[in-house]
């Protein structure tokens, strides 16, 4: 950063859990936030700072806002932060770069089946949409071209499961060394093995023990049926492909 730059002597943000929605960055948040030389907001979960366009209309954008959620510790090392709607949002990355070329970025990505439902089930529990999944589903190409971005955004059930273009739009960002991605049966099933990649991507030290965090979820009022879950596959099966090619994965689970 040069030295005659607005954010030059600032303490910035080190690295931000960006996605996916209904994936598990709760849960790893949580973890993160044990570690002892990680500062982590305590007051506000989701800052949703480079996805609200309202913050990037006066230049130079004033970073003080954001930064008053952090409240780090002389033992704090990296300040972090979770929210994951950046990964989704189109102008997300690049105002996380702009703001810090050196941010690294945590990914976690659930089955995009999986994803979309758990998600309509979080709003349809908190009185967000009252249509039926199906319904809701088949709306959402409505919604996206007659609401406003910001709001459309909360039911793209469907929209923000295409994990693969929404990575490859980081990268064009982000060198892929400074993002880190996993599944979200990794987190849930060997948190212990996640936070150690972590810990060594983000350069701290290993955790001294893990103890499972349980996060609260959504009961499920109704069951996915085989023509919602069909639908789905059919859509998302070439997603899941190439996202098998990009990272490397095994995701013949996500396919059965």
């Amino acid at each position: 950063m040069r030295a005659d730059s607005p954010m030059a002597g600032l303490r910035l943000v080190d690295f931000i859990i960006a996605g996916a929605q209904k994936s598990g960055t709760t849960a790893l948040e949580l973890y993160l936030s044990d570690h002892p030389e990680i500062c982590v907001p305590r007051k506000k979960k989701e800052l949703h700072f480079f996805d609200r366009d309202r913050n990037f209309v006066a230049q130079p954008v004033d970073y003080a806002p954001y930064h008053a959620f952090f409240e780090p510790l002389p033992s704090h090392r990296l300040l972090g932060e979770a929210t994951p709607d950046y990964l989704y949002w189109p102008s997300a990355a690049e105002r996380m770069a702009s703001y810090n070329p050196a941010l690294k970025l945590i990914m976690v990505l659930r089955n995009p089946v999986m994803r979309a439902f758990s998600h309509w089930n979080m709003a349809r529990h908190i009185g967000r949409d009252p249509l039926a999944f199906f319904d809701a589903l088949h709306a959402e190409p409505e919604r996206a071209r007659t609401m406003p971005p910001e709001l459309a955004m909360r039911f793209a059930y469907i929209g923000r499961g295409f994990y693969a273009h929404q990575l490859k739009r980081l990268w064009r960002y982000f060198p892929r060394e400074q993002t880190i991605v996993f599944k979200s049966e990794e987190l849930l099933e060997s948190p212990a093995t996640v936070l150690a990649r972590i810990v060594d991507f983000l350069g701290v030290a290993p955790f001294a023990a893990v103890a499972v965090r349980i996060v609260h979820a959504y009961r499920y009022d109704t069951t996915m049926s085989e023509e919602e879950r069909r639908y789905l596959a059919s859509i998302f099966e070439p997603e899941i492909r190439e996202l098998e090619r990009l990272l490397g994965w095994d995701c013949s689970t996500w396919l059965a």
